[in-house]
């Protein structure tokens, strides 16, 4: 693998908010693929484009911003042009087909290939996966066991796209030189020319990824771990009991690595608040009424004085409810939390206080 001494450049946050100016006299030009996009979106105004945005990942999101932002004056005839564009190509062939072709050629009409590409290779299944996203779930021993062997200024680079908390439990397998050898690398990197990270990302792919199809086992426990967080509260308090009778030491491991209803007072403000506001209003109060009173108040606690008093209302004019309604509207909200963690917005903490989640 190749000496790298650049790492990634990282693009600045944009905001949405320009507005779509018809052009009073400017003259008409031509629109490239992410404009168009981007016109027509703000064409079709806050209500009908939200639906829209709301299929789109940050960084899709992100490049129709910086697209509005720098469209400029839209003259009547290029807008109107536009909207006969796209409804002819919509009607040309009377009826439309979903399949992946067909969902990459719209893809390649608004967004960069490279950027096509990454999403469906993502779609097609695992083995097409973001490379730093496979890296991020390698074991670590056996990442750092590879990265030993390549250049201190390549590891920082490689270490440096993936998760954090994956960086750290390899940076702490190496030897100590190494290591700060690394740090000190990761700390003056700067950007990577693309050409020099895709020869890194196809070294990986040939060189370490293809060997890996045997070499990473999944913890049995955790497996199962996973499987008793969907299982509702009566099944999986059965289940939990029985395995209680046959094996203790199993069942005191699966219980450690769920992550409840209850869990989620281990989060911090920040992470509550936002949980609280990705969470549809009447699944919140359905979940908390069967809540005990500690976990009720610590909610309340990271709410507004009004908030707080509208979802007790709400909790109770809701009247009885069956325990089945709420610990689906609980589950749910655990998956939520779940979700956050997995895009890097929130970061939960598992049974042991060590033992943390980052993704």
């Amino acid at each position: 693998m190749a000496l790298v001494s650049q790492s990634v450049e990282t693009d600045p946050a944009t905001t949405l908010g320009k507005q779509l100016v018809i052009g009073n006299g400017a003259p008409d030009r031509p629109l490239k693929g992410d404009e168009k996009a981007a016109a027509l979106l703000l064409a079709l105004g806050p209500d009908h484009a939200r639906p829209i945005f709301d299929e789109l990942d940050e960084t899709e999101i992100k490049q129709l911003s910086r697209a509005m932002v720098r469209l400029g004056p839209i003259t009547q005839s290029m807008l109107d042009a536009l909207m006969i564009e796209f409804v002819t190509n919509i009607s040309s062939n009377g009826s439309l087909s979903g399949n992946t072709d067909s969902t990459e050629r719209l893809l390649l009409s608004f967004l960069p290939q490279d950027r096509v590409a990454s999403i469906m290779e993502e779609i097609r299944g695992p083995a097409g996966r973001n490379m730093w996203e496979k890296l991020s779930n390698v074991q670590e021993d056996v990442l750092a066991t590879y990265l030993k062997n390549e250049y201190p200024q390549t590891i920082a680079v490689v270490l440096s796209k993936i998760s954090p908390e994956h960086a750290s439990k390899v940076l702490a397998i190496f030897p100590e030189a190494l290591a700060m050898d690394v740090i000190q690398r990761m700390l003056g990197l700067d950007p990577v020319q693309k050409e020099i990270l895709e020869k890194i990302e196809n070294t990986l792919r040939t060189e370490f990824m293809s060997t890996l199809s045997h070499t990473k086992r999944r913890d049995s426990h955790e497996q199962m771990a996973e499987i008793f967080n969907s299982f509702d509260r009566q099944t999986e308090a059965r289940f939990i009991t029985g395995l209680e009778e046959n094996s203790r030491e199993d069942a005191e491991r699966i219980k450690a690595l769920m992550f409840t209803f209850e869990d989620l007072a281990k989060l911090d403000a920040s992470a509550v608040q936002t949980l609280l506001a990705r969470m549809d209003k009447a699944e919140l109060a359905l979940a908390l009424k069967g809540a005990n009173e500690t976990l009720k108040e610590f909610f309340f606690k990271n709410m507004s004085a009004r908030t707080t008093k509208m979802l007790k209302d709400d909790m109770e004019t809701m009247g009885p409810v069956r325990l089945k309604d709420v610990d689906e509207a609980q589950g749910r909200m655990v998956s939520t939390a779940k979700d956050l963690a997995a895009q890097g917005e929130i970061v939960i903490l598992k049974a042991k206080s060590d033992d943390q989640m980052i993704l």
